[in-house]
């Protein structure tokens, strides 16, 4: 099976940290920059299909998204500028991001003072290349997130076996898409822990068994931004 992977376009928290503070996470919209990300990502798509896939009689192509919003409208964009080529689009609850509990919106800083037990944990696993392991108060460890990731490959399993889906594209999160790399490769946790996390609206292809990398590098962070106060201080 051929897997694209895309992570959604900028949202309001990745623009504004302050955004994770007063909304919660599944809620967060993309901006209006992540919307223009999200339909640059939905026309390379398209002419990816045409350049790679052209061979194809009938489209085999399914669109696969988490449930938060910001994947929502990434998809959207997708499947409108991809008319043609996708069978169809479906939400799958597994590929939530990883849900950041009593440290969402917060700082290092922050963290460390209101929760110092749970942060030291947290700052230890790191030094031994081990941010998989530890889960945050009131939420999940990147290990939870990869068990669930997991979880879903049977539906794609399904697809291609019962409905002859060789190609998924996949809308989700930067933790959950290198969960989802690192468990359909069968990589050692610390692949993850070296990762980066992808740009916004980035595509990652895997192929027969291997990851191609990025075909689309997506848009980095704007210039200046910092990660304080948002999900990526967990990178």
């Amino acid at each position: 099976m051929r897997v694209l992977l895309v992570r959604h376009g900028q949202s309001r928290a990745n623009l504004d940290g302050s955004e994770n503070r007063r909304i919660a996470d599944h809620a967060i919209e993309l901006s209006a920059e992540g919307h223009a990300q999200a339909q640059a990502c939905g026309t390379f798509l398209r002419g990816w299909f045409e350049t790679n896939l052209r061979s194809q009689s009938v489209p085999n192509i399914r669109l696969w998204h988490s449930p938060y919003q910001r994947t929502r409208q990434t998809a959207a964009h997708v499947e409108s500028a991809c008319q043609g080529w996708l069978l169809d689009r479906r939400e799958n609850l597994l590929l939530a991001e990883q849900q950041f509990g009593l440290f969402d919106g917060l700082s290092d800083e922050e963290r460390a003072a209101k929760y110092p037990d749970f942060f030291a944990y947290y700052e230890k696993s790191k030094q031994f290349e081990g941010k998989l392991w530890p889960k945050l108060p009131l939420g999940e460890s990147r290990f939870d997130v990869a068990q669930r990731v997991h979880q879903a490959f049977g539906a794609f399993k399904r697809d291609e076996d019962k409905r002859g889906i060789d190609t998924i594209v996949v809308v989700g999160h930067g933790t959950t898409n290198r969960a989802f790399v690192m468990m359909w490769l069968h990589l050692p946790y610390e692949w993850m822990h070296r990762e980066p996390n992808p740009a916004n609206c980035s595509v990652r292809l895997i192929e027969d068994g291997e990851d191609r990398g990025y075909v689309f590098e997506g848009f980095a962070d704007p210039e200046g931004q910092t990660a304080t106060g948002t999900h990526e201080t967990e990178e």
